[in-house]
C-alpha cells in the first residue's frame, strides 16, 4: 500500500507563466497557468520522490513550514 504526503505549493506569477515551489523537498516547476503550475509541480514531486535516495530525502526534508503574508508600510 502506497503512503500519503501532505506537501505546501507556492505558486506565483512570472512573466507570462506561473512558478510552483513546493518549500519541504526545495522541488520547484512552472505552467502557464496556475492549474499547469500545480500539475506539473506534483509530477515534478513524484518524480523526485521515487528516484531521490533516503540520505538525499532526509537532507531536503523540513518537517516545519509556514507560509503567511506581512503588510509593511513603504514610503
Amino acid at each position: 500500500m502506497r503512503k500519503t504526503h501532505v506537501f505546501t505549493a507556492v505558486i506565483e506569477r512570472e512573466g507570462d507563466g506561473y512558478v510552483a515551489l513546493c518549500p519541504q523537498l526545495d522541488v520547484a516547476s512552472q505552467g502557464e497557468t496556475v492549474a499547469e503550475a500545480r500539475a506539473n509541480l506534483k509530477e515534478a514531486l513524484e518524480l523526485f520522490l521515487e528516484t531521490a535516495s533516503k540520505a538525499e530525502l532526509s537532507q531536503r526534508l523540513r518537517d516545519e513550514v509556514y507560509v503567511t503574508q506581512l503588510e509593511i508600510a513603504v514610503g
